[in-house]
């Protein structure tokens, strides 16, 4: 059974940029929004990681916390991140185990572009997963479901 609104988020814990280790359970008390991303530097995942970038103060007036997680390793982000300037963490899943707890493979073993918004206590309140992946959630989706869920 794939990972729905009202579950309990799957804590993890995964290197990133920034020369550390991010877990999901260090933000508890405030939402965060999981952003699952099938590249670094390909044409659309850089649109939405950007677009996330450049909206960012919207999260943060919300209090939410953006993380993003891919199966590149972090030596990969870090060049990613750089050259973007992303203030956010991008977290490496090289053995996909985070991503096949929140359900987000697809049939070949890849990253379906997805996005969850985890609650202050740890409970999914928002899911998408992309068949495709040829678009992404806007910001202004996200906002909004991060303000529904306080």
């Amino acid at each position: 059974m794939a990972l729905g609104v009202g579950d309990q988020a799957p804590d993890f814990t995964l290197p990133g940029t920034g020369g550390r280790s991010y877990s999901l359970s260090e933000y508890r008390g405030r939402p965060v929004v999981v952003v699952f991303y099938p590249g670094d530097d390909t044409p659309v995942c850089t649109k939405q990681l950007n677009s996330y970038n450049d909206e960012l103060a919207q999260f943060e007036n919300l209090d939410a916390v953006v993380l993003a997680i891919s199966a590149q390793d972090v030596s990969s982000h870090e060049k990613f991140a750089d050259k973007h300037g992303f203030r956010f963490p991008l977290l490496a899943d090289v053995d996909k185990k985070v991503a096949g707890s929140y359900g987000v493979l697809g049939p070949l073993g890849f990253m379906r572009r997805s996005v969850f918004v985890v609650d202050a206590g740890g409970t999914v309140r928002y899911a998408h997963r992309a068949l495709a992946g040829l678009t992404f959630r806007s910001v202004d989706e996200l906002t909004a479901a991060l303000t529904a869920s306080r």
